[in-house]
């Protein structure tokens, strides 16, 4: 079985267990393993970047000079993880005075050369969707998902390598795959206000509205995302946008890895359903999925 190097991030282990589980058992049933980077740390999302710049590349430059050590390429759940690290592996690639100084702050070399990324690029990559639609035990009829990318896996343009940055096609392509109807929106990289969530409750608020109401207008009955920031965002703010603006929203919200599982006919899918804020098994009980 093929091994991948995988940076967990820290919400995969606490507030979005359900991403990691998941992402780890789809994994091994596709026929790849992840292994996790041993003694990763935090790789300062979301609030680094806005204190300090060495701050908030030393920190991922860290899991890179760990990466480093292994050799290979890594592999990331989180959008904003993936942003981070790619963004600290540019910049000091191209700045050998800042690789410098992160090497000395950590003890180690940064200078990271394997590829760093998402798992939809690996299963895109290592199964293709021909072979993946053979694997389906149970076809996701029913669901009606739209997309949602968020801002940080797509920006700034040239991060992501097996996709369009203005429309990103491969969750989409991966919920077909599965049998859903996936609905088309434009919205699927717009921001959630994930760095705002508790300064700027106002914003954020205002922002998932906006995005659920779009959701909705395209006859979605569900959303799919690949980031634990946007999704605690979207479960969390809906009872609050319904005060504010008078507005029901009631939309479950799932991680891809989720769904995929589901999809392959993991038993353990209900565990990960149990943990949302946003009951998702209703919905899926009424398709026949649960």
């Amino acid at each position: 079985m093929k091994s991948y190097n995988f940076y967990p991030g820290c919400s995969q282990l606490s507030s979005a267990e359900e991403y990691g589980v998941s992402a780890s058992q789809v994994s091994e049933a596709l026929g790849f393993h992840l292994e996790t980077l041993e003694d990763w740390n935090c790789c300062g999302a979301s609030s680094a970047h806005m204190t300090n710049h060495l701050l908030a590349v030393a920190l991922p430059g860290r899991d890179l000079a760990k990466a480093k050590e292994r050799g290979g390429d890594l592999v990331v759940v989180c959008a904003a993880c993936y942003h981070n690290l790619k963004k600290a592996q540019i910049e000091m690639l191209e700045d050998e005075k800042l690789a410098a100084r992160v090497e000395a702050i950590v003890g180690m070399d940064p200078h990271f050369e394997g590829r760093i990324v998402h798992l939809l690029d690996v299963i895109a990559e290592e199964i293709g969707l021909e072979d993946l639609k053979e694997k389906v035990r149970r076809p996701l009829e029913g669901l009606k998902p739209v997309s949602y990318y968020g801002c940080l896996m797509v920006r700034p343009r040239g991060m992501i390598e097996n996709d369009d940055p203005d429309n990103p096609r491969l969750m989409d392509d991966l919920m077909t795959t599965l049998g859903a109807e996936i609905k088309n929106w434009s919205y699927k990289t717009d921001c959630c206000g994930g760095s705002l969530s508790l300064t700027r409750t106002d914003v954020v608020v205002t922002l998932v509205n906006r995005l659920f109401e779009a959701a909705e207008e395209a006859d979605a009955n569900c959303i799919v995302v690949a980031c634990p920031m946007c999704l605690a965002n979207l479960e969390m703010r809906q009872k609050e946008g319904r005060l504010s603006f008078g507005l029901e929203h009631d939309l479950p919200v799932f991680f891809f890895t989720e769904l995929l599982g589901l999809a392959l006919g993991l038993p353990s899918a209900e565990e990960w359903f149990s943990r949302h804020l946003i009951d998702p098994r209703p919905l899926l009980y009424g398709a026949g999925l649960a």
